[in-house]
């Protein structure tokens, strides 16, 4: 099946790279270019995309507020979001999880990790790997300016998780594979991929970046301050 891809950029010639990029990769395709946040809400919801590559700082409606429209638009459901920032580590990236992207992405990456990341987020995973998710939450969230006081809606939805469901939460937000998780508590990476995707649809996450935003908003993990 070929990966449908919205390009979302107020710089015309990177979008011009990047789609040159996407289209010459067997699989891939682009089906539209927005050079604001406005413009790829409404081609999002025109051409229903596997992934929109976002640029966050855009002119007028910017990266975030597009990516919490389209999160909360359920005709775009299984559209995900994969947010470029030309900066490694940027606030807005932590608010950009919670408004439904997959992850993210720096705009100084090489080809083959953005169509890496294509891939990955058109496959229902998290862009980042555990551990950066971790990395990235753990360090905004340790500043105590973007949610470190626990959230008591998102605490009380984790009562609806049962304990193995928790243990396991805990592990991803500690930024572990499933593979990982599976060798520490001595079960295998299918039972581990259960309990995730039991705990993402408890918790009404998109993905297993979104998780980990969870784990740390409800105070279910604490971020470590070295």
């Amino acid at each position: 099946m070929t990966i449908r891809v919205l390009l979302a950029d107020d710089q015309a010639l990177l979008r011009s790279a990047f789609r040159v990029l996407v289209d010459s990769e067997p699989g891939m395709e682009v089906v539209g270019e927005a050079s604001d946040g406005a413009e790829a809400v409404l081609l999002a919801r025109e051409h229903v995309p596997d992934v929109v590559l976002m640029d966050i700082r855009m002119p007028g409606t910017d990266g975030l507020a597009a990516t919490r429209q389209i999160g909360a638009d359920p005709a775009l459901d299984r559209v995900r979001v994969v947010i470029l920032t030309t900066f490694e580590v940027d606030d807005y990236v932590v608010q950009a999880l919670r408004a439904g992207a997959s992850g993210f992405l720096g705009k100084g990456s090489e080809p083959e990790e953005l169509l890496t990341a294509i891939r990955v987020a058109a496959g229902g995973d998290a862009l980042l790997s555990p551990a950066a998710t971790k990395g990235l939450i753990a360090r905004f969230l340790a500043h105590g300016d973007t949610g470190a006081v626990p959230d008591p809606a998102r605490a009380e939805r984790l009562a609806a998780l049962t304990g193995r469901e928790r243990e396991v939460l805990v592990q991803v937000a500690g930024g572990h594979s499933n593979d990982e998780i599976a060798e520490r508590l001595a079960v295998s990476p299918l039972t581990v991929k259960t309990h995730v995707n039991r705990a993402m649809a408890k918790l009404g996450a998109r993905d297993r970046a979104q998780l980990v935003v969870i784990a740390y908003e409800s105070g279910l993990v604490r971020p470590r301050r070295d």
